[in-house]
């Protein structure tokens, strides 16, 4: 029941990105631009053939394949159920949609459509895709340093008793 649920909440989130992408081509690749939030962001229209920061440019083959097996990764871990945290499934089901929405982009187009800019600082172009990965990546990242910081507190805590219980 997990995994079909987990593809269910991958789909819905490749459909959100997709329609994203598609309504950003339909009313933005003229040079269209609209500002937001207070003009803290801008829809701009940008067709990135390298990763993150347009970093690798022109290498769409290698970027695919590296994404596919990522994707890959992420889905053995999640389907055979690895973790048993929900809030580690919950990052990898958005790092596989992010992933599989914006290797659809490199398949389909040789680049992936990005179109969110923000304003207030100097940053890449981006997409709903780019959300998922970015955002769900960061929340790894810190759970996983949370979690070696807990280990180590509760081996220090562990061997403090032991030490105790010597005395």
């Amino acid at each position: 029941m997990f995994q079909f649920i987990s593809v269910l909440i991958i789909s819905a989130l490749i459909a959100a990105d997709r329609v994203t992408k598609a309504v950003a081509v339909s009313r933005l690749s003229d040079g269209t631009t609209h500002e937001f939030l207070g003009g803290l962001f801008r829809f701009r229209y940008v067709e990135n053939t390298g990763a993150a920061f347009s970093i690798f440019s022109d290498s769409t083959a290698v970027l695919t394949v590296f994404t596919v097996l990522v994707i890959i990764l992420c889905l053995f871990v999640l389907m055979a159920r690895k973790n048993k945290s929900l809030f580690v499934s919950a990052c990898l089901i958005m790092i596989v949609a992010g992933g599989i929405g914006n290797v659809i982009d490199r398949i389909m187009n040789g680049y992936v459509v990005d179109f969110i800019e923000p304003l207030f600082m100097k940053f890449a172009v981006f997409n709903v895709a780019d959300c998922f990965i970015t955002v769900s990546a960061v929340l790894l990242i810190c759970y996983e340093i949370y979690a070696l910081i807990q280990e180590k507190k509760q081996a220090k805590d562990g061997k403090a008793e032991n030490d105790d219980r010597k005395d």
